[in-house]
C-alpha cells in the first residue's frame, strides 16, 4: 500500500502487481525514490479525474525515467477510484504522471492495439481517502504557465509512505 500525504489529506492506494506489474513497479520505483514528494496535482477536472506526479509548484516538469510499456490491455478498467498512468498521444509513453478517476471513464479503457484504442493503464485503486480525492476534484482551477485546469490553490503531495 502507498499513502500519498497531500495538503488536502491522505490518499491510500493499493497497487495491482498481478494484473499490472510493469506499471505498479514503475509507480513504486518513483515512490521509493521520493520523486513524488513536492509535486502537485496540476490538472483537475471535476467529474473526470485529478492528475499529478510530474510538476513542481512553479509548473516545472520533473525529469523522469524512460517510458514504460502500456498495460491497458490487461483488463483493468478506468472506474471510479482507480489510478492510471497519464501519457502523451503515443500509447507507450507513460513515465511518472498519474491520474485518479473521479468517475467511471470507460472511454479511457483499452479497445484495440492502435494509437487511438490503446487506452490508459490502470495499476491500482484508492482504498481510503476517496473523500480527499473528490475534494481535490472540486478545487477551483485556472490557467498557469500555459497549463489549463490547474488548481488556483496549490495541492501538493507532501510525503509518500510505503506500507508493506
Amino acid at each position: 500500500m502507498i499513502i500519498l500525504t497531500t495538503t488536502y489529506g491522505d490518499i491510500e492506494i493499493e497497487l495491482n502487481m498481478e494484473r499490472a506489474p510493469v506499471s505498479s513497479k514503475n509507480f513504486l520505483r518513483y515512490c521509493e525514490e521520493g520523486f513524488y514528494e513536492g509535486t502537485i496535482f496540476h490538472r483537475v477536472i471535476d467529474g473526470f479525474m485529478i492528475q499529478g506526479g510530474g510538476h513542481t509548484e512553479d509548473m516545472a516538469e520533473k525529469d523522469t525515467h524512460a517510458p514504460i510499456a502500456n498495460e491497458a490491455n490487461r483488463g483493468l478498467k478506468n472506474t471510479t477510484g482507480t489510478i492510471a498512468f497519464a501519457r502523451t498521444d503515443a500509447p507507450h509513453s507513460a513515465t511518472a504522471q498519474f491520474f485518479i478517476n473521479l468517475e467511471d471513464n470507460d472511454f479511457l479503457d483499452h479497445t484495440a492495439k492502435t494509437n487511438n484504442g490503446w487506452g490508459y493503464a490502470v495499476f491500482g485503486k484508492v482504498t481510503s481517502g476517496m473523500d480527499i480525492v473528490k475534494n481535490i476534484g472540486k478545487a477551483m482551477t485556472g490557467i498557469k504557465k500555459g497549463h489549463e485546469d490547474v488548481p488556483l490553490d496549490t495541492i501538493k503531495i507532501e510525503k509518500v509512505t510505503i506500507v508493506d
